[in-house]
């Protein structure tokens, strides 16, 4: 019998080239910054490739970042994190649908309304936009993950490490392990196992809950799990 490891143990993911598409925004360049002072190989992705060179031109000077097209920064990572927005996620994939075959897709984009009262979780019909990713990627590894992270924080350079959790759901263990992994290799960051990848509208929904909370005491908050 093959002994069983601890949930805690992670792979070693230093290698990994990291692509994110929809990186021009303040949430894609936070992360792009964070992994690529982690030491890896990042690729911020737009449709406009013009777009996506200034915005890693705009990042700390060094680091090893360069921007491309969507389709090629899809065809080149070895893993993709999707950070578009919720209203161009579907046609984004569909587009790269033949690019992003076999690898492991990150999925945090959060599906949210605005109004007077504030944010609010919208209806998908998959269930979480990280459903609706694997429904339009049947071939990829879809795990749902970074959902919670302050793109203020992840950009300001006074901020050397990020105090927070990480929520990594998806049915593919290898998959979100790696990215529970991942996560780790930014300073202060756990990945903690959150569930099927059934369970992400719950997790994309809580950031409404969190926008609340940082609107009320001006904070940039985010999430830890006690006794884990």
């Amino acid at each position: 019998m093959t002994q069983q490891t601890s949930p805690h143990d992670l792979p070693d993911v230093a290698g990994l080239t990291l692509g994110i598409l929809g990186g021009t925004g303040d949430q894609g360049k936070g992360l792009a910054r964070r992994f690529a002072l982690a030491g890896h190989q990042v690729l911020i992705g737009s449709r406009d490739a013009e777009r996506a060179a200034r915005a890693a031109a705009d990042l700390d000077p060094g680091l090893p970042v360069r921007g491309a097209d969507n389709a090629t920064v899809a065809r080149e990572a070895d893993v993709v994190i999707v950070a578009v927005p919720w209203d161009g996620h579907r046609a984004t994939l569909e587009s790269l649908r033949a690019e992003l075959e076999g690898k492991i897709v990150v999925d945090c984009v959060n599906p949210l309304g605005f109004d007077k009262q504030g944010a609010y979780a919208l209806p998908v019909e998959e269930g979480s936009a990280a459903q609706q990713a694997a429904a339009v990627l049947p071939d990829s590894r879809v795990i749902g993950a970074f959902h919670h992270v302050s793109a203020v924080l992840l950009l300001d350079p006074g901020v050397a490490e990020m105090d927070l959790d990480i929520l990594v759901v998806g049915d593919d263990r290898e998959a979100s392990d790696m990215v529970r992994a991942l996560a780790a290799r930014i300073p202060g960051m756990r990945g903690i196992y959150g569930g099927r990848l059934r369970n992400a509208h719950q997790v994309e929904a809580f950031t409404a809950n969190l926008i609340s909370i940082n609107r009320r005491y001006k904070a940039h908050a985010g999430l830890r799990v006690t006794d884990v």
